[in-house]
């Protein structure tokens, strides 16, 4: 090994190198007995460390082949990277007292969306795959800010990725394919439904409410209108060959870093250049309306419900809320890591008191929201793991519509106090100032509210306005109150 590539000389981790892996590394199932019967969109980190992980397990636990084609929408080289290794990796859980490394064995492809077009195509059509997940962010979906299932016009026809697709649609030029997520899933579809193919469960891993109505309706509005001239019978034989289930899924897997790579490199005596990192506890819970056979997924503790929304908001505003709490807050005193956030006398009691501002917002059937934020902050304090606070704030103004916003509107409109969220949002609206910002797709928007509203309060209404809640921005109580704490938040002081 050198100096300057602690991984050179070592051997890469592919089949050949499995039998020499220490027992306690080598994956759960034989790569060779799988086969691909699940298509995921999205080969980025929290795949690998969770969905991959359930499917081998579950392929372990029931003797069945369920393997996964994992498809990259955009970079390839995470794709490239697990060709080299035969489609394995490594997942290191960092528990408290040390970190534990295993080969994972679940996916039996990895392709480019746009590189391997024929491949995906035909995956796609294939009887044998019944299954497609998806983890592609908030913004894989193009989807109209605030627009829900039940408004109708979920996709944003006007967004230029998806215009460009719906032109290539309605060209029908052959070999043309739609270059977003939904273009080629609805397109994928399209072709599966006109060849009479089996029918197929799309499940949507994101976080977002109702992710899977949400998914399901970008992907029907595409059809239909794409132009295409049996678009209304695809549409119908959609209806009842094709579902997507709610889901929520919980893993904190922080980006893996050159530390995290040289740790698996010990670990396993082997070089994986597609190495994962995650905290040991995970979850997932799906709604039980799959249309067609699926990985026994409880085998391995995947709980399965008739309806997940409680589950879901729980997730999205007390573990999500608080991330972005933490995030925003954290960086305004300088902290670096969630787990320095928590080392702090206000990183606890934010996550407690915030979770409990937000537990009326709540339907019934879900966790206790008490003793779930008691497991939040047990897991935020873990010091082995290195969740970056730049990570979880990026990407703002997409995540705060879904995590804050609704349950700002609820409370407020039952006249209930809100303390927590306008510290939380105070936090978003220090961090978006042009000097301070992290990345977003809207940023030129939000630092533009700041050129244009010298007076804090107007910069919380412009914001707010950015945010797609003029309802919000018109809330003069609540910008006030969220201008009054940027005094102490750029002097670095969190009271809560």
């Amino acid at each position: 090994m050198t100096a300057a590539d602690p991984l050179a000389g070592l051997p890469r981790l592919d089949r050949a190198a499995l039998r020499r892996l220490p027992p306690e590394c080598r994956p759960a199932c034989d790569p060779a007995g799988l086969r691909t019967r699940v298509v995921h969109f999205g080969l980025g980190a929290f795949h690998r460390a969770h969905q991959a992980v359930w499917t081998e397990q579950a392929a372990a636990r029931s003797g069945e082949p369920w393997g996964i084609t994992a498809v990259a929408p955009r970079s390839a080289a995470t794709a490239r990277a697990l060709r080299e290794q035969d489609f394995l990796y490594s997942l290191t859980e960092r528990h408290p007292g040390g970190a534990a490394t295993r080969v994972v064995a679940a996916l039996t492809g990895a392709l480019a969306m746009t590189e391997d077009a024929t491949r995906l195509d035909a995956l796609l059509a294939d009887p044998e795959v019944t299954v497609v997940t998806l983890t592609v962010t908030e913004k894989g979906y193009h989807r109209v800010p605030g627009r829900t299932p039940r408004d109708g016009g979920v996709l944003d026809l006007a967004a230029p990725a998806v215009a460009a697709d719906l032109e290539r649609a309605a060209a029908g030029a052959h070999g043309v394919r739609p270059t977003t997520v939904v273009g080629r899933l609805a397109a994928g579809l399209a072709d599966r439904m006109r060849s009479g193919a089996a029918p197929v469960t799309v499940v949507s891993c994101d976080n977002m409410a109702d992710n899977g109505a949400v998914l399901g309706a970008v992907v029907r509005e595409f059809v239909a209108a794409g132009g295409w001239p049996d678009r209304q019978t695809v549409l119908d034989r959609m209806a009842t060959a094709v579902s997507f289930p709610g889901t929520v899924v919980d893993r904190i897997v922080p980006a893996t870093t050159g530390a995290d790579l040289s740790r698996a490199a010990a670990a396993l005596g082997a070089r994986d250049t597609a190495a994962v990192t995650g905290e040991p506890y995970r979850s997932w819970v799906l709604e039980h309306s799959f249309t067609a056979p699926r990985p026994p997924w409880e085998l391995d503790g995947a709980l399965l419900v008739p309806d997940t929304t409680p589950y879901q908001l729980t997730k999205l505003r007390l573990l999500n809320g608080s991330h972005s709490a933490l995030a925003y807050l954290g960086l305004a005193a300088s902290r670096d890591t969630v787990a320095d956030a928590l080392d702090t006398d206000w990183g606890g009691p934010l996550v407690r008191s915030l979770c409990a501002e937000l537990a009326a917002t709540l339907p019934p059937g879900g966790p206790d929201p008490a003793a779930y934020a008691d497991e939040l902050v047990t897991r935020f304090r873990n010091p082995a793991m290195d969740h970056r606070l730049r990570q979880i704030a990026a990407d703002g103004s997409l995540k705060l519509p879904e995590r804050w916003l609704p349950a700002l509107r609820t409370l407020r409109a039952a006249g209930r106090p809100t303390p927590l969220l306008e510290l939380a949002l105070a936090g978003w609206v220090h961090a978006t100032h042009p000097d301070r910002q992290a990345a977003d797709p809207a940023a030129d928007a939000l630092a533009a509210c700041w050129r244009s509203q010298p007076e804090p309060a107007g910069t919380v209404r412009a914001l707010l306005t950015t945010l797609g809640a003029p309802d919000l921005a018109d809330d003069t109580a609540l910008t006030s109150a969220v201008a009054a704490w940027l005094p102490a938040l750029r002097a670095g002081r969190i009271e809560v």
